[in-house]
């Protein structure tokens, strides 16, 4: 016997009218590249996006049609965001931090036809646009404006979607080998929003009376889903623009009265020291969380923003999660638990959302739920990629029954929370035993003299691999390489521990502002360290 539900189709046409029907009204804000502020509502937003759709269906493209943004976080980006897939087509955001010829090979292999970019970013299109079929080209701050203003947006027509149509297209940083495609449908990105809208965190859910700011880039990996998340519940949005300095950002906050912000760990880590400075120079009074993902969190971080009345959520996912996979939350008799137990689960990566499953493997094996035995992460749900955009030799990411292989090293709780140890390419293997160079990181930036730590395996003839430790000291500060594994020390085995200790003026980031432990390999690949 079948349910008599209705057949409604899960695509964005809904939320964007859902936004102009119940929250009209709200407030847009965007922080333009001269500083001002640009302010409007999802009124105006619904118009703009239709517009947007209209006169992109008047270029003749045909349905499917990938239509390429090179952007900051700005209220134009957003209207892409609804009105290229309301239009019938694919949004397909290109990580402007990415390489030029990483640019070409992602806008090329995407066969992307339209591109809507920023004016500051015309110089980087000039240097990868050579040999791709892109016949369209739209500049924000000019030709943008008179494509919009070519449309009626009372021309618009819901396209009647199926939910299972491509809405975006997004591709992996390509730190080892090539970039990959990853499509959302549209029913995965609908999932998706309703899935980061079921967190609580720490008893606060995220609503229409909330103010967002993502800090993660609109560029990569959906932001997350926050303006779509946005959206859906009526929230406020305020976007950045290209200012994502720690000190412009902690003026957004106190400005708008921001209440979540999202973002990777650099960036906190530099915002923290600007606080730790002078916390006084901003109310940060209504701020509820810190959505902080990308990398492992370290515990000492957790900390200190506590110190200053501010929680940090930390959560996993990856480009082909939609991303969001996890988040923390204090569960159950956890909420009321002492201070260091609380401290302990929020520095791991939380509880699935709702119909995202997760296992660990090592092999073709089960890894059981111990919180220390390691392997491999693997995840399933409705919003995880099947496959990669035209690359079967990618196959081998997916096991045989189905699940997404993360690369990700992990435990998890007996209570079901992630742990991530470290990614597959990242773990040191010494003498047949595996080190976490995410856990020796963390550990190493609980030094008060200690800005950044980066942990790497370098080989070495009798034990395979020995950990090395590239340390970027604060400003001013001191610290020696005996001070550093003592302060460690207590933590781990003996045979943990760093072997040898680089001081550096900055440790090279991917294009998402992860730790580029590639780079660091090559630099020391030649080095080799004694076990002590």
């Amino acid at each position: 016997m079948d349910g008599l539900m209705m057949d409604f189709q899960l695509t964005l046409p809904p939320v964007l009218r859902r936004a102009e029907t119940y929250f009209g009204e709200q407030e847009v804000v965007t922080r333009r590249p001269d500083r001002s502020f640009h302010r409007y509502t999802f009124r105006d937003l619904a118009r703009r996006s239709k517009q947007l759709a209209v006169a992109l269906q008047g270029l003749g493209l045909e349905r499917g049609a990938r239509v390429a943004t090179l952007c900051w976080n700005h209220h134009q980006h957003l209207e892409a965001y609804f009105g290229i897939p309301c239009g019938g087509f694919v949004l397909h955001t290109l990580n402007l931090r990415l390489h030029a010829k990483d640019l070409n090979f992602i806008a090329g292999h995407g066969d992307d036809r339209v591109l809507i970019l920023d004016e500051s970013l015309v110089p980087l299109w000039e240097q990868f646009k050579d040999g791709l079929d892109i016949e369209h080209v739209f500049v924000v701050e000019g030709s943008y404006e008179d494509l919009l203003a070519s449309a009626d947006p009372d021309d618009w027509r819901d396209p009647e979607l199926d939910e299972r149509e491509a809405a975006a297209m997004c591709f992996t940083s390509g730190t080892t080998g090539r970039p990959r495609g990853v499509v959302y449908s549209h029913r995965s990105t609908i999932l998706h929003a309703f899935g980061v809208a079921s967190m609580a965190p720490l008893g606060h859910a995220i609503t229409q009376a909330d103010t967002l700011l993502p800090v993660v880039p609109m560029f990569h990996a959906n932001a997350w889903g926050y303006p779509y998340l946005a959206t859906l519940i009526g929230a406020k949005l305020v976007l950045p623009g290209p200012h994502l300095d720690p000190e412009s950002l902690l003026e957004d906050f106190a400005e708008h009265g921001v209440t979540w912000t999202a973002g990777v760990p650099t960036l906190w880590l530099g915002m923290l020291e600007l606080l730790e400075a002078d916390s006084s120079r901003w109310d940060l009074s209504r701020m509820r969380g810190m959505l902080v993902g990308g990398a492992a969190v370290p515990r000492s971080m957790i900390e200190a923003y506590k110190r200053h009345d501010l929680t940090v959520v930390q959560g996993w996912g990856m480009t082909e999660t939609s991303p969001v996979g996890s988040t923390t939350d204090l569960v159950g008799d956890l909420a009321e638990a002492d201070e260091e137990t609380q401290l302990d689960f929020l520095a791991m990566a939380g509880l699935p959302l709702p119909f995202v499953e997760a296992r660990i493997r090592a092999g073709d094996e089960d890894v059981p739920w111990d919180g220390e035995s390691m392997g491999e992460l693997e995840v399933r749900g409705p919003w995880v990629a099947a496959e990669y955009y035209e690359a079967p030799d990618c196959a081998d990411r997916w096991s045989d029954d189905g699940w997404f292989k993360t690369g990700d090293i992990a435990a998890i709780h007996p209570r079901g929370f992630i742990q991530i140890k470290d990614r597959s390419k990242d773990v040191i293997k010494s003498g047949g035993e595996w080190i976490s160079s995410v856990e020796l990181e963390n550990a190493l930036m609980a030094h008060p003299a200690v800005a950044e730590a980066a942990v790497i395996g370098i080989p070495d003839e009798k034990w395979q691999e020995r950990p090395l430790a590239c340390v970027v000291l604060k400003d001013g500060a001191s610290a020696s390489e005996d001070e550093l594994r003592a302060f460690i020390a207590p933590r781990f085995a003996k045979w943990w521990l760093p072997d040898r200790f680089e001081f550096v003026d900055e440790i090279p980031k991917t294009a998402v502002g992860k730790f580029r432990k590639i780079a660091l390999r090559e630099q020391f690949a030649g080095d080799s360290v004694a076990a002590t």
